[in-house]
């Protein structure tokens, strides 16, 4: 597998992977032609040197999975990093062979090599499996979140 920072003309099937299930079918719009506000985000994270979104590709270069990691600064524990692991997705017809592993293990090393103190993420509580496997993955669920939506 090949992990590799997204390009503009990955965005089609990053947003495909991203509507890929039920909370995904309600909030992203995978139309051709793909809206703008996608290539817009897109943009702005590449240009961003605290954001990173990832693709994985298999050796036959078929696009796997994605996810974003976020640097964010803090000033606590003693101006430390917390890396944060987003929008993780695997493609349906390769769910379950591993590539999720890998992708959370390649987001932990890259949080260490840019030196962050922590790696968090959330997942929807109406995702359970997916809460399962981060914590098998050794994430605790340490803190409540909360979201205000607008």
């Amino acid at each position: 597998m090949l992990f590799r920072k997204a390009a503009r003309q990955d965005v089609p099937s990053i947003v495909k992977l991203l509507a890929n299930d039920k909370l995904g079918q309600l909030r992203e719009n995978d139309t051709d032609p793909l809206p703008e506000a996608y290539y817009n985000a897109f943009e702005a994270i590449n240009k961003d040197p605290n954001q990173e979104l990832i693709v994985v590709e298999s050796e036959t270069g078929d696009l796997l999975g994605t996810l974003q990691l976020s640097f964010i600064q803090y000033l606590t524990y003693r101006g430390g990093i917390r890396a944060q692991i987003e929008a993780v997705r695997i493609r349906e017809d390769v769910r379950g062979e591993g590539i999720g592993q890998k992708m959370i293990e390649w987001a932990i090393e890259r949080a260490r090599e840019r030196k962050a103190h922590t790696v968090q993420l959330t997942t929807d509580k109406q995702r359970p499996d997916a809460l399962r496997f981060y914590e098998k993955l050794g994430f605790i669920a340490s803190h409540e979140g909360m979201k205000l939506h607008f």
